[in-house]
């Protein structure tokens, strides 16, 4: 998964005309919304008659989509013509993972890695240990579990969307930003309480803020780098961020059995702490709206 998302954004992003770019990024990205739900209804609906391994297995089934794109999606007309001109220029960036730490790439590449890592700790604080707060700390059964999850997310497909289209009128960082921010006044909605109605409602309303800043991924993170390495460097600041927020569930988990504290306040103090350094990150980076991307070759 870690190795397809970021070939992938990079071709849909240079496949698709720039003034509807954040919509679709949104759209493309709340796929991941609509796979989850697939999941927690799977959850819900058989892990009681299957267990975890069978429900791995079925996870399975969607990788066999991978074949078809292989074999039969093309290569975007703009990397094709920027490869062209690498070659005729002889100028063809042979390490192009050196090339996004070299000076005119690396406060971008290290911006780029900030908000990531940030992005990635409010969706492991909302996500990876909630339904074990609900099973541990609530007592609930499957389908009781199951059933947020599945709001959420299918909310959430909708609103990145929404805030992918945003992103194409205000501008990328501010689409992050809001959400973000409107997250961390959610949040304790639901985790500050056990009773179900609230915990529900709150979480689905997450999906809209919180649970939606990931939309604009796929078009800001490959629209602030040039094409000769948009590829490489999506996926290094993608898996560097994500390397670096793997941590939260453990700590989530430490603060929550050894010292006591149950999970709803370590996830909620994750969610605020993820939010502030997206914020940050994203205050000090290029907006990149409008962005054509090019083929033409850039001096890096």
């Amino acid at each position: 998964m870690g190795a397809e998302w970021p070939a992938g954004a990079a071709l849909a992003m240079e496949s698709w005309p720039v003034r509807s770019r954040g919509l679709m990024s949104g759209l493309l990205q709340g796929g991941w919304g609509l796979g989850f739900l697939l999941a927690s209804a799977a959850y819900g609906l058989l892990f009681d008659l299957i267990g975890w391994r069978g429900l791995l297995w079925l996870g399975i089934l969607p990788a066999f989509l991978c074949v078809y794109i292989r074999y039969f999606v093309k290569e975007s007309e703009v990397w094709r013509e920027n490869k062209r001109q690498q070659i005729i220029h002889a100028r063809e960036e042979t390490f192009p993972l050196l090339t996004i730490f070299k000076k005119p790439l690396l406060w971008n590449t290290f911006t780029a890695c900030l908000w990531l890592f940030g992005q990635f700790v409010i969706y492991l604080s909302m996500f990876s240990v909630f339904a074990v707060w609900l099973q541990q700390d609530l007592k609930l059964p499957a389908t009781s579990v199951a059933y947020p999850i599945a709001l959420a997310n299918l909310i959430a497909f909708f609103a990145m969307g929404f805030w992918g289209m945003m992103g194409d009128w205000i501008g990328r960082r501010w689409a992050i930003i809001i959400p973000a921010s409107l997250g961390c006044l959610v949040a304790p909605l639901y985790l500050t309480t056990s009773d179900y109605n609230w915990i529900v409602w709150g979480f689905a309303l997450q999906g809209c803020f919180a649970g939606a800043i990931y939309g604009l991924k796929p078009a800001y993170l490959t629209e602030r780098f040039p094409t000769e390495v948009r590829g490489t460097a999506s996926a290094f600041c993608y898996h560097f961020g994500l390397f670096m927020a793997s941590f939260v569930p453990p700590i989530l988990t430490y603060f929550a059995v050894e010292r006591g504290m149950g999970f709803a306040m370590p996830m909620l103090y994750g969610t605020v702490v993820g939010a502030a350094v997206v914020v940050m990150a994203l205050l000090v980076s290029p907006e990149t709206k409008g962005m054509d991307l090019s083929s033409d070759l850039k001096h890096l």
